[in-house]
Order: structure tokens, then C-alpha cells, then sequence
């Protein structure tokens, strides 16, 4: 819970979070009886207190809210081809302090730790998470990753988790994914399917790998399909591999054009949440924070789902903490937020804006 609200009002030290909560003592002992930490104690906890924890704490309250709402982790189709799971895979880099954090060193003056996230397209839910002390190479934790994709699900990447072997596991398990090809891929062309090029379509081939261990790893027909796409207002041509042959290269180019919600997720919780200042300076106060992040962005998910929140992420979460220790109805707030509907409405009152001491006459109402 302190963890939580440390992620809610941005808190910056231990004290911060342990001032605010005793000052509500009142409020938070109506959750179960809860009572504030002490410093010495939160800090403790920090170092002690396996983060494991925190990553099962997030997966079960997760399956929870998706059988009390089943429509929760369906949530939207990006696609409405589509009705199979269509799950994006990338990473981001989460910066931390060198000097502080000598166990996280990435670079010569940087530490950092690494968020591997397989993302639900369609409910913009996280199905799966890796973190890393110290940052690998994507390609090294692909297999991981992907672990729990059935068949017929859809995979999408980009070209820093292209593995031929773990793309042909891929396969073999039926699952069908779409990926950014290397520019100095080595491969032969096997079939041509488009003559000419047809609108953004550049060119769609069958192709087969030709390297001296990517043949091997990848022993099967491939894909290829070059699409011009607008990128800083100018058309770049990107070239995508998959092992599906009967999609459209319109479909394809969708496909991976929806990866790009990922990119958003990581920028929401990056500039909603509390991800840049860290309550501790050990590895396992640093993934607490990170798990209970992400706990507290399926939290605010699950409230956008059940009050059918239009707006954006950012202002859902501001919304949240300006009325977090109010006694209201927050999904009705939710609800009737945006709208013509005065209820739950601050209303001005000119007459009441003066300071004490100065007469409504002396300073005005305008």
C-alpha cells in the first residue's frame, strides 16, 4: 500500500510516503486497519522483502479483475480481421543513478535496468514481464518472452529479438508472428509475388535464408514484404519478415504498424508513474517499485474499463490522486467526467475569492 501510493503522488523518499500516511491515519486505517511505516521500517522492508512478491502480487490481481470482468482482458480489437490474441514483445531501459547503483552498471557511466514486456494489443494489458539486473541483448531473452504464446496467436517484434531458432520454435508451435528485417540479411528469393510495385507495396517475395547458420536455424520458406511508411513526414521503406504466406502485405504492415502501442505503454508509465526516482537504492527496492507500478497501472486499466473512460491515460491517473483521500464515488466521478452533467462539479464562487482580512467591497468579485 505505501508502495502504491508512493506510485499515486509521486513521493520521492521514504519520509515523504511515511509523513503523508500518518497524516492520514484516519482514512488508511479503514483498509483493513492499516497503519503508516515507519522510515526505518520501509526501509527494511525495501531491502529484505523478496520482490518476487510484488511480480505475483501483480499476475494474480490481474486474473482476478479478469474473471470478475471476462470483457476486461478482451478489451478492444486493433484489427477487427483479427479475432486471435495479437501480443507485441519489446524492452525499454529504465535509467538509474551510477553512482548509487553500482550493480545495475550498462555503461561506463550509466546504470540502468532493463523492463522485458510482452504486451495484449487488443486490452493493452501486460501478459508477461522479465527484469534484468543488468541489461541484456533482447535476442537473449526472446524464448523467455514468448514462452506462453499458443497456437494461432499472433507475435510482433521488432528486428532486436530477431533469433532464427526461437523463430522456428515459433513455428513449429503453430504461432505466427511478424517481425523488421536486418538490412544485411543474407537470403535467396524463391517466388516473387508482386511484379511491380502496388500502391505503399514495394515488394512481397518467398524467400529462403542464406546463411551459413541462419539457413540452418531457420530451415523453412520465409516471407518478405517491403511497405513505404510515413515516418517524420516523409516515406521510409521498411522491410518486415513473417512466417504466415497467406496474409495480405497490407495486413503485415498493420500488424506491425500496432506495435507501436507498446512504445505508448512504456511512455505512459515512464511519465505517469513513478519510475524515475527510486525509494531505494538496492536491486530488489528498485523491482518492487517497477512490479508495483505496473500493479498499479492494471489498477487504473481496470478502473477506465468500468467506468468507460474516454480520456487519456495521463489524466485518468491526475484525476486519481487529486481525489485520493476524498470519501466519493470514484467511478461515478469517472463517469460523469468530460461530460455537461454538473455532478460531482467544483463550481466558482467569485464572492468567496477574497483574502481574509479584506472586505468583498475592497477587493472586488468581479
Amino acid at each position: 500500500m505505501a508502495l502504491l501510493y508512493s506510485q499515486l503522488t509521486h513521493a520521492i523518499s521514504l519520509n515523504d510516503v511515511c509523513d503523508a500516511l500518518r497524516f492520514f491515519s484516519g482514512p488508511l486505517s479503514a483498509i483493513r486497519g492499516a497503519v503508516a511505516p515507519s522510515a526505518n521500517a520501509f526501509s527494511h522492508a525495501n531491502k529484505v522483502r523478496d520482490a518476487h512478491m510484488g511480480e505475483k502480487l501483480l499476475w494474480a490481481v490481474l486474473a482476478h479483475l479478469q474473471n470478475l470482468s471476462p470483457h476486461f482482458a478482451k478489451g478492444k480489437r486493433r484489427l477487427r480481421r483479427f479475432k486471435r490474441c495479437i501480443q507485441a514483445v519489446d524492452s525499454t531501459v529504465i535509467t538509474l543513478i551510477a553512482n548509487c547503483m553500482d550493480w545495475a552498471k550498462h555503461r561506463r557511466r550509466k546504470a540502468a535496468t532493463k523492463l522485458h514486456l510482452r504486451l495484449d494489443l487488443q486490452s493493452l494489458l501486460p501478459r508477461f514481464a522479465i527484469l534484468d539486473l543488468s541489461p541484456h541483448h533482447d535476442s537473449t531473452r526472446a524464448a523467455a518472452m514468448c514462452a506462453g504464446l499458443k497456437a494461432g496467436e499472433i507475435a510482433v517484434f521488432d528486428k532486436a529479438f530477431l533469433a532464427f531458432a526461437h523463430l522456428w520454435q515459433l513455428t513449429q508451435r503453430g504461432v505466427f508472428w511478424v517481425s523488421r528485417a536486418k538490412e544485411n540479411q543474407d537470403y535467396r528469393v524463391c517466388q516473387r509475388r508482386l511484379r511491380r510495385p502496388k500502391g505503399k507495396i514495394l515488394r512481397d517475395d518467398i524467400i529462403r535464408l542464406q546463411g551459413p547458420k541462419s539457413g540452418q536455424l531457420y530451415p523453412e520458406v520465409l516471407r518478405r514484404v517491403v511497405v513505404l511508411i510515413q515516418m517524420n513526414d516523409q516515406e521510409v521503406a521498411m522491410a518486415f519478415l513473417t512466417n504466415n504466406l497467406d496474409w495480405s502485405a497490407q495486413t503485415i504492415a498493420d500488424l506491425y504498424r500496432c506495435r507501436w502501442d507498446i512504445e505508448s505503454f512504456f511512455k505512459q508509465i515512464k511519465q505517469a508513474l513513478q519510475l524515475c526516482d527510486f525509494l531505494g537504492n538496492s536491486a530488489n527496492a528498485v523491482h518492487w517499485q517497477i512490479w508495483i507500478a505496473l500493479l498499479l497501472y492494471v489498477l487504473l486499466r481496470y478502473l477506465a474499463f468500468l467506468s468507460r473512460w474516454s480520456q487519456s491515460f495521463t489524466r485518468l491517473w491526475a484525476l486519481t490522486r487529486t481525489t485520493l483521500w476524498r470519501k466519493i464515488h470514484l467511478l461515478d466521478l469517472l463517469r460523469s467526467y468530460g461530460t455537461a452533467s454538473d455532478q460531482n462539479r467544483i463550481l466558482a464562487r467569485p464572492e468567496q475569492a477574497y483574502f481574509p482580512g479584506f472586505s468583498e467591497k475592497a477587493y472586488g468579485t468581479a
